[in-house]
């Protein structure tokens, strides 16, 4: 099945405070986050949901095999 692809824009929304859906994106893939209790009302310590993470996440204490536990959404439009 194919992804359905998003804006940055599209993405942003998807903060946590606009709109009830928590996504991040990581290698432009856009994950939904809202079910983890990390991530309430869009912010995971200085991270917030809506964004982009790809560069963010060299400084994360965890490895990328975190986003395994969330749902694919879509791709992120480069």
């Amino acid at each position: 099945m194919e992804l359905p692809e998003f804006s940055r824009a599209q993405l942003a929304l998807r903060n946590g405070q606009d709109r009830p859906e928590v996504w991040v994106a990581w290698q432009g893939i856009i994950y939904d986050v809202s079910p983890s209790r990390l991530w309430h009302n869009g912010k995971h310590y200085e991270h917030w949901a809506g964004q982009d993470l790809t560069d963010e996440l060299p400084l994360a204490p965890h490895t990328e095999s975190v986003f395994q536990k969330f749902q694919m959404i879509g791709k992120l439009i480069p």
